[in-house]
């Protein structure tokens, strides 16, 4: 064990000093009237949608200002949504504190509606609590800080109350108001790497709207969801599909990349199942399954992410998508050694740590284009896999991991109570063999692990089954990772199978660092303090993991070597575990660490994970600097608009 890398990383309370205020290359161009205008999910898309980023008028109250919902008579000013008011892009500059209550206000031109339209208000993340009012109406409240909700807001647009009327009065506008609260790290909801107290690997807590908030007007017979289930060796593309409303004939086109069609089907939709969640009493909802043959079908692969198009049309609606097939699973190789496996063939994964954190915008890309540039940065640095650390990311992020080949490990995202430091990384950093024994059934290892309140692990269960659902169309998610060191850690092998149960296609990392119960399709470990080597499974002979004939090894995390760029860095000071003072000294210790983790594919490794793609406020262990203007990777140490 290297000592000195451990007390370098111990924990410690100080002053971080003053910030620097830090844009990126697309921080510094962006244009508020076009923020994050492309449309928000492009394997669900109507060609018709309006934004509704930039400026909003907001106001931050006391919790109990406002115990009608009624907005505030008075602003604070404007913010620039979807970016957080802790965020430099917002123009805010402000914490919310988990007593005060975050509005933000806008009106909006009424879409023009035919007789059965429906409008629908989509945002797609506040963290954490939030009530929407249109017009004074409360249209709808939700919880959870990470995934996309909306809301049918058709009622309050036709209302004929003293509030519409007004609104119309004054050109024909619509008012929408949102109030949020978020407790941060003083409740016990999923949160991720946000705290109120920030530093060394805790970053700044983040509030309110942070990804982007848009609206879109569909029809009374329209398509609600789509499940895609590509299937390459019965050469079929099968796909579940939501529609409401009357009777009608439901079509799926299959296009190549170049345009040619491949395949069709026409299905009437009379009845069906009634969709998961569904209310049977509610108006016409029916699932219906489709199934088209795609012969021959080009599978998916880093080397040639190649897709397909996909258009569905129910009666005037029409949705565009599109999917890949690919197959995943762990299996031995030819000589009886568990690998990760893609169509097939082994794959020595090649991953980075993506914490999805950018010195202006905090959780939020200040571009579309900024989304890409990290995935294209990583492509060309060697590395074929990302893992989305804690964080589920705008849903582009995805698409552009799709088309430009990218795997996925994406994290669900923790939360709960305090985590014992003592449990959650001061023992299993000194003893290894602490890894193996620590039950996370047991409800007093839950507690110290953060996850004792039954609220919290109600809370996970269901947006572990959100996330899943949500990011299942995307072929570049291969592998679900359930818990990371600990860190509100329960019921591991229960989780990953009810994880298994809703996506069969994909492969579980149930727990990344340690506390391993001998489930999921990795025994996977974190390395920063040892020599990399492959450790023998124990589990592997025994549970749920003997049924399923073993596991693979993966280095989930490993290296955050750090080395701090003048000018490029948030805080004076800097954070990790293996300082240089060197660039040239650093880029070969990162270089040599590297090649150490690939030679060890033959000892057994079927996957690394090196940390991490750029720095994050005083943590700067980054290949790229937290404003993303130098690779410190590359010979020449520049950025994109530096050299």
């Amino acid at each position: 064990m290297d000592i000195r890398r451990v007390l370098a990383s111990a924990p410690r309370k100080h002053d971080l000093g003053p910030e620097r205020p830090l844009l990126t290359p697309w921080g510094e161009a962006l244009d508020p009237a076009s923020v994050r205008s492309e449309h928000p999910h492009p394997q669900f898309a109507r060609e018709a949608f309006t934004s509704l980023n930039g400026w909003w008028d907001y106001a931050i109250v006391p919790v109990g200002a406002c115990p009608t919902l009624r907005q505030p008579e008075r602003f604070d000013g404007r913010i620039l949504v979807p970016f957080s008011p802790e965020a430099l892009l917002s123009g805010v500059g402000r914490q919310l504190a988990p007593d005060e209550l975050l509005w933000y206000v806008r009106r909006v031109p009424r879409p023009t509606l035919r007789e059965g339209d429906r409008c629908l208000l989509h945002f797609e993340a506040v963290d954490f609590a939030c009530a929407c009012c249109v017009n004074g109406r409360v249209v709808g409240t939700h919880e959870g800080a990470y995934l996309p909700f909306a809301f049918d807001i058709t009622e309050a647009l036709t209302a004929t109350d003293g509030e519409a009327a007004l609104a119309w009065q004054q050109g024909g506008d619509f008012v929408v108001a949102l109030a949020v609260r978020d407790p941060s790290d003083t409740g016990v909801q999923l949160r991720g790497k946000q705290r109120l107290e920030r530093g060394g690997i805790w970053y700044t807590a983040q509030s309110g709207i942070w990804q982007p908030v848009w609206m879109e007007v569909v029809p009374e017979r329209s398509i609600e969801a789509v499940a895609l289930r590509p299937d390459c060796d019965q050469e079929l593309l099968v796909a579940d599909v939501d529609v409401r409303g009357a009777s009608g004939l439901l079509r799926l086109y299959v296009s190549d990349g170049d345009g040619v069609q491949v395949g069709s089907v026409a299905v009437a939709v009379e009845e069906g199942a009634v969709p998961e969640g569904a209310d049977p009493a509610g108006p016409a909802r029916r699932r219906v399954r489709l199934t088209v043959p795609v012969p021959r079908p080009r599978r998916w692969s880093p080397d040639d992410p190649h897709l397909y198009d996909l258009t569905l049309r129910y009666g005037s609606d029409a949705v565009h998508s599109y999917t890949a097939f690919r197959t995943v699973e762990v299996a031995p190789d030819a000589h009886g050694v568990f690998r990760f496996l893609l169509n097939g063939e082994p794959l020595l994964l090649r991953g980075v740590l993506d914490q999805g954190y950018w010195s202006d915008g905090l959780m939020t890309a200040p571009s579309d284009e900024a989304l890409a540039f990290d995935i294209q940065a990583m492509r060309e640095a060697g590395f074929n896999m990302l893992r989305k650390h804690l964080k589920v990311e705008a849903d582009r992020w995805y698409y552009h991991c799709d088309r430009l080949g990218m795997l996925v490990w994406q994290d669900m995202v923790n939360g709960g109570g305090a985590y014992g430091s003592w449990e959650t990384s001061f023992r299993p950093t000194l003893w290894r063999g602490s890894w193996g024994d620590y039950d996370d059934c047991d409800p007093e290892h839950q507690a110290k692990l953060g996850a004792g309140s039954e609220r919290y692990r109600d809370q996970w269960r269901r947006a572990c089954r959100a996330t899943v659902d949500h990011l299942r169309n995307h072929p570049s998610v291969v592998c679900w990772v359930l818990f990371n060191e600990g860190w509100g850690q329960f019921d591991a092998a229960l989780a990953t199978e009810a994880v298994r149960r809703a996506d069969p296609t994909r492969v579980v990392d149930a727990v990344s660092g340690w506390y391993d119960q001998g489930c999921g399709d990795f025994l996977s470990v974190h390395n920063y303090f040892r020599k990399l080597k492959v450790y023998a499974d124990g589990a592997a002979l025994r549970g749920r993991a003997a049924e399923r004939g073993g596991r693979a090894f993966a280095i989930s995390e490993f290296g955050g070597a750090t080395f701090r760029v003048e000018d490029h860095s948030a805080f004076a000071e800097s954070y990790g575990y293996d300082s240089f003072d060197d660039l040239s000294a650093w880029r070969a210790a990162v270089r040599r660490t590297l090649e150490e983790a690939a030679a060890l594919e033959g000892d057994g490794l079927a996957g690394y994970v090196y940390t991490q793609l750029s720095d994050v406020e005083e943590e700067v262990n980054g290949i790229l600097t937290y404003d993303r203007r130098v690779n410190k990777l590359k010979e020449e140490a520049h950025g994109i608009c530096d050299g």
